[in-house]
């Protein structure tokens, strides 16, 4: 139950926290957060072309140069939308989209025998859930505040 206080203490907490959290640096701050994984993917996978190749071989995407080309495309293009703001919600669904067939695809837990591999498979599994639960958020809240603009 809120009573006076409370909503006392919580418009205090909220005034206070507000001009940090709810700044435009803190905000970019939070899109790279969510991009880290895919700049830092597609630029190891541009400077190792090769491992690039032989990632998608072992997954079994064919032709491997056409899936490893088409994922750095995806994965350093999609970022660059959501960290410069043009077109954000496409960005997000494209990496939403992205990461959750990868995940479909590399991290099938419920394959593997009880044990620490399974374990690890399932939290990575869940944790790039999350991540696709932050891109789209990212996508309707951009898709938000152009609406009401």
């Amino acid at each position: 139950m809120m009573t006076a206080s409370n909503s006392g203490f919580s418009a205090r907490l909220d005034a206070l926290a507000r001009p940090i959290f709810g700044s435009a640096a803190m905000r970019f701050v939070a899109y790279l957060g969510l991009c880290a994984a895919y700049l830092q993917g597609g630029l190891v996978k541009l400077g190792d072309f090769p491992g690039s190749i032989a990632e998608m071989q072992h997954f079994g995407l064919a032709p491997a140069p056409l899936f490893a080309v088409l994922v750095i495309v995806l994965e350093l293009g999609a970022s660059v939308l959501i960290l410069s703001g043009r077109m954000r919600w496409l960005g997000a669904l494209a990496l939403a989209g992205f990461t959750l067939l990868a995940t479909l695809l590399a991290l099938r837990f419920w394959e593997l025998p009880a044990g620490q591999q399974r374990f690890m498979a399932a939290n990575s599994f869940f944790e790039h859930l999350g991540l696709v639960g932050g891109f789209l958020l990212v996508a309707w809240l951009d898709l938000r505040d152009k609406e009401a603009l």
